[in-house]
């Protein structure tokens, strides 16, 4: 593996806008079949918790988008490829997703915990109006200060499984130089961060199906952010397809 100093990144590079229309140019011919990835892909990482196997369907994800920009053959095959690195991506999962528990906890702990506590029991008579009034602004507050800390999270993650299937580094590696490379470009990312969400719950509104509609352009943009800032490495060589069958 390689070390996050021998990688070099730019700063203040990420075009939000750019990046979704090349990512949308990039899927174009080939949208369909990401979008079959991306369904098959979060479906598959659903079975396991934590994000097991969310990890390496990512990478897999990763991998097909970067070797569509290389215009190398790409198959519905190259999302299970991120299996190749399990051990990276199931680190860099961990380290995202333990500190996104820990900031979800505390909210649901205020949440039931004042349900709990404040909301009249059977022949108990009305809650105490103050008591309410101050148990639903500290929900606001919570609810407020989670949601900026995922936002945060999400954007120091953003590159790090392109950063593991590109680059070859591990899964910690990514995390630090993804960290890096995002907070150099914060406020970008953090753009390109929102757009995405605009778009993803412009797809929960088509009957939750029309999100695995867009999340294929959601990752194709992230990719072209991670082109921005670090370029694209060298490939692997073409995958080709199976040769034909011959009979004799």
């Amino acid at each position: 593996m390689q070390n996050s100093p021998s990688v070099p990144f730019k700063r203040g590079v990420v075009q939000p806008v750019y990046c979704i229309k090349t990512g949308w140019s990039l899927l174009r011919e080939q949208y369909w079949l990401f979008v079959a990835m991306t369904f098959v892909g979060f479906l598959l990482g659903s079975l396991v918790p934590f994000g097991i196997i969310l990890g390496p369907m990512m990478c897999g994800l990763y991998m097909a988008l970067f070797r569509r920009r290389r215009e190398e053959f790409v198959e519905f095959g190259i999302l299970f490829k991120g299996f190749d690195y399990f051990g990276e991506s199931v680190v860099a999962t961990l380290i995202h997703y333990v500190p996104m528990v820990a900031i979800i906890i505390p909210f649901y702990i205020v949440l039931y915990g004042g349900m709990f506590f404040i909301m009249p029991r059977q022949g108990g008579g009305e809650p105490d109006p103050s008591t309410l009034f101050a148990w639903l602004a500290a929900l606001g507050v919570l609810g407020l200060v989670m949601m900026v800390l995922i936002m945060l999270l999400s954007v120091i993650f953003m590159f790090s499984y392109p950063l593991i299937v590109d680059r070859k580094l591990s899964g910690i590696e990514a995390v630090k130089l993804s960290a890096k490379a995002a907070l150099a470009n914060f406020w970008p990312m953090f753009g390109l961060l929102l757009l995405n969400g605009l778009m993803g719950v412009a797809g929960l509104l088509l009957c939750y199906v029309g999100l695995f509609l867009v999340l294929p352009v959601s990752f194709a943009a992230i990719a072209m952010a991670y082109e921005q800032v670090f370029g694209l490495g060298e490939g692997q060589g073409p995958i080709l397809p199976p040769p034909p069958p011959t009979f004799t």
